[in-house]
């Protein structure tokens, strides 16, 4: 240590700590929220924003999450035209829409669209929790349920990343008939014996947990990812009783068969190849 660094009224340690902080607000350093390990942002993002220490899963948006399930140059967005509204004349809600759809360059909270999974054709939907919270309001139920009955149509498997708040409370009822609609259309899937994969991601929760994330003919789910209806506290005082500290969450869920498996990040395109060749073989 020198001199200087001796008599210095800000410690070396001080300064190195303020300077990691400072990187971390710049987005040069990324903080673990699970574990609280620092690392260099540009290392997360080729580990696919898994925490390399404890392996926690962080929020991506939807073409992050494209772009790591399908084959490069094949996806092609579809329904991008569909814009939400204000049918209840909620005050502010077409404003904040607006701010989110000039943050995210999306319409609305799910992005759909045609693409293929090594070279196998499907139909994706992947809900950005970065729009609203996921939120689904009418355009995101009119979305997920084109979306269906394109894959429908065509004949191929249907597959979504859930992330959701739950229903829009700006659209209210109309918003909750979003559960119905989705439902429909994925029975009409089935019954023409196409494929739906489920995928939930962190959180799945409300009305898109209630309904079309919990129907797949194979449900999946990244690691620790929140998946409920209701909040913890409002279970504990409607039932009484202690919850157990791992409920709601994927692993839980796993252990109490409501789960297929749970996919780490790295493996969910390999997961999800493997499944679509397996059920739909000789069908394209």
């Amino acid at each position: 240590m020198s001199i200087k660094n001796i008599f210095s009224k800000t410690k070396p340690n001080k300064v190195k700590k303020a300077q990691v902080q400072n990187d971390i607000k710049a987005g040069v350093m990324h903080q673990c929220s699970e574990c609280k390990h620092v690392m260099v942002t540009k290392e997360l993002q080729k580990n696919l924003y898994v925490c390399p220490k404890c392996n926690y899963h962080n929020k991506i948006n939807s073409q992050q999450r494209m772009n790591l399930v399908i084959d490069e140059g094949t996806f092609q967005s579809i329904d991008d035209n569909l814009k939400t509204t204000n049918p209840l004349g909620f005050p502010g809600y077409v404003e904040k829409v607006q701010v989110d759809q000039a943050k995210t360059g999306l319409n609305e909270a799910v992005l759909t669209g045609i693409g293929q999974i090594d070279g196998q054709t499907i139909v994706l939907a992947v809900m950005d929790s970065f729009f609203r919270m996921g939120s689904m309001g009418s355009v995101v139920g009119e979305k997920i349920t084109r979306a269906i009955e394109k894959a429908t149509e065509l004949k191929v498997p249907f597959i979504i990343f859930t992330a959701s708040g739950g229903a829009r409370m700006q659209e209210g009822a109309l918003s909750l008939m979003q559960m119905a609609k989705t439902s429909v259309a994925l029975e009409k899937h089935s019954r023409e014996g196409q494929l739906y994969v489920s995928v939930m991601t962190h959180p799945t929760t409300g009305g898109v947990s209630a309904s079309f994330a919990s129907v797949g003919d194979i449900n999946l789910a990244e690691p620790q990812a929140l998946i409920g209806f209701a909040g913890r506290r409002v279970i504990e005082q409607t039932v009484r009783e202690k919850l157990p500290d791992d409920f709601q969450t994927a692993e839980f869920l796993l252990k109490h068969g409501q789960l297929d498996k749970i996919v780490p990040r790295h493996e969910m395109k390999d997961t999800l190849s493997t499944i679509v060749r397996l059920h739909t073989k000789g069908d394209n």
